[in-house]
C-alpha cells in the first residue's frame, strides 16, 4: 500500500499534469481536464430540490455556528517585568480539502472541511474529489460546493490528488495543508507528503464502539453499529457490554436489518472482518476498554449514560444516551465528523478551526527585562557550551550599547 502510494506521489511530483491524468485513468477518479467549472457547480445547485437545499443550509448553519466560536484568542503574558510574550494566531494562506467520492458522495464532508476553513479566514480553499466512472461528480456534492462559494475544485482522487495538492502541477498551485478523510491510499499519501505539506491527521477507516448495558434497546445498539460500519469493508464495529443476552439480541437485529440496507454487502464484509463483541463485568471495565481502544465514534447506551460518558477520555466523538445517534453528528449537530481513527484519538483532535491556522510567538524585552534574566541565560548557555548564545546577551548589556 505505502509503496504503491509512494510511486504515485513520485510520479505526480515529477510528471505534473500528465502524470496526474495518467494516474486518474489507471486508478479512477480523474478526468483528462480535472478542473471543475463554476457553471458545473451552479447547474447542479439550480437542479437541486428544495428538500436537499434546506438540508444543506441547515448543516452549514450548524457547523458554522459551532466552529466560529472556536476561533483562537491571542494571549499576552509578562513572566518577568520587561519581558513580554505574545501568542498570536493567523489563518493559513491555502488549504486543500480532500472529499471522498467516486462510488459514494459525501457532501457532508465538504461542509465539515470548507466551513471551518471559511470561519478561520483561509485565503484559498481548494477542493479535490474523485469523479465517478463516467467522469461526472455527484450533483449534490457540486451543489454543496456552489452553496459554499468554492471557486477552485478538481475532479481527482486517491494518492494522485494528495500529491497534486501538496507538490502542485503545471495547472494546480500547491497548498499549505491538506485536510479531510480518505481511503488507505489517501492516508498513505498524506503521510508521504507530510513535511512538504502539512496534514490534519492520517484518518483511516471509520470506526464505532458502543458501550451498552442491560437497559439498552438492542435494536438501537444494532443500528448504531451498522451506522458507521456501512462506510466500508474495513470499518470496525465493536459492542462492549455487561449483558450477554443483549449481545445476542443485537446480533439477531443485525441479521434482520442487514438484508434491508443498500450497502448490505459492504456491511457484511465489515462485520465479518472487523465486528467484535466484548463482554465485561462492569461498565467501568467497558470505559477502560474504550479508552484503551480510542475509537473514532463512541456511543454510550447505559443506565447512567451521562455519568459513564464523563469517564471517556480517548474518543473522536462521544454520543450520550438513546437520543444521540452518530448520524446526528455526521450531518446536522454542527460538530465536525472528520475525526482521528486507528487509536489516534488518544493524542489527536477532531478537525477544528485551529487546524486552519498557525500560532506564532512574539517576544519583546526591555533593557531591564533582559538584565533580569541575563544570569539564567548566561549560566544555561555556558552549561550547554553555546558561547555565542551567551555573547548575544553580553554585547547588549555593555555600557556602550544604547
Amino acid at each position: 500500500m505505502h509503496r504503491a502510494a509512494q510511486a504515485i506521489c513520485d510520479a505526480v511530483r515529477t510528471g505534473g499534469d500528465e502524470a496526474l491524468a495518467a494516474a486518474g485513468a489507471s486508478f479512477g477518479g480523474g478526468r483528462t481536464d480535472p478542473s471543475v467549472m463554476h457553471a458545473e457547480m451552479k447547474s447542479a445547485w439550480d437542479a437541486t430540490n428544495d428538500e436537499i437545499r434546506d438540508a444543506i443550509e441547515e448543516s452549514i448553519r450548524n457547523v458554522e455556528f459551532f466552529h466560529s466560536r472556536q476561533r483562537p484568542t491571542d494571549l499576552t503574558v509578562e513572566p518577568v517585568p520587561g519581558v513580554r510574550i505574545d501568542r498570536k494566531w493567523s489563518a493559513l494562506g491555502s488549504v486543500g480539502a480532500y472529499i471522498p467520492g467516486g462510488k459514494a458522495a459525501y457532501p457532508s464532508s465538504l461542509i465539515m472541511t470548507v466551513v471551518p476553513a471559511l470561519a478561520a479566514g483561509v485565503g484559498r480553499i481548494v477542493v479535490a474529489s474523485p469523479a465517478m466512472a463516467d467522469g461526472r461528480i455527484d450533483p449534490t456534492l457540486l451543489a454543496t460546493a456552489y452553496r459554499l462559494g468554492v471557486t477552485e475544485m478538481y475532479a481527482m482522487g486517491g494518492a494522485q490528488a494528495v500529491a497534486a495538492l501538496a507538490y502542485g502541477t503545471e495547472s494546480i498551485r500547491p497548498v499549505d495543508k491538506i485536510v479531510g478523510p480518505g481511503n488507505a491510499y489517501v492516508t498513505a499519501a498524506k503521510l508521504i507528503v507530510l513535511g512538504v505539506c502539512a496534514i490534519d491527521m492520517p484518518a483511516g477507516p471509520s470506526e464505532v464502539l458502543v458501550i451498552a448495558d442491560g437497559s439498552a434497546d438492542p435494536e438501537m445498539v444494532a443500528v448504531d453499529l451498522l451506522c458507521q460500519a456501512e462506510h466500508g469493508p474495513d470499518s470496525p464495529a465493536l459492542l462492549v457490554t455487561t449483558d450477554e443476552s443483549l449481545a445476542r439480541k443485537v446480533g439477531e437485529h443485525i441479521n434482520r436489518l442487514l438484508p434491508q440496507l443498500d450497502r448490505r454487502e459492504i456491511l457484511a464484509q465489515a462485520l465479518t472482518r472487523h465486528g467484535l463483541v466484548v463482554l465485561v463485568e462492569t461498565i467501568s471495565e467497558a470505559v477502560a476498554f474504550a479508552n484503551d481502544y480510542a475509537a473514532e465514534h463512541v456511543t454510550v447506551l447505559t443506565e447512567r449514560s451521562a455519568h459513564d460518558a464523563d469517564s471517556i477520555t480517548s474518543a473522536g466523538s462521544i454520543y450520550v444516551g438513546h437520543w444521540s445517534p452518530e448520524a446526528a453528528g455526521d450531518y446536522a449537530t454542527g460538530a465536525n465528523h472528520v475525526l482521528p481513527t486507528g487509536g489516534l484519538a488518544r493524542s489527536m483532535n477532531p478537525l477544528g478551526i485551529e487546524d486552519f491556522g498557525t500560532w506564532r510567538q512574539v517576544q519583546t524585552l526591555t533593557e531591564s527585562g533582559l538584565r533580569a534574566i541575563a544570569p539564567t541565560i548566561s549560566t544555561l548557555a555556558t552549561a550547554e557550551g553555546l558561547t555565542a548564545h551567551r555573547l548575544s546577551v553580553d554585547v547588549r548589556l555593555r555600557p556602550s550599547v544604547r
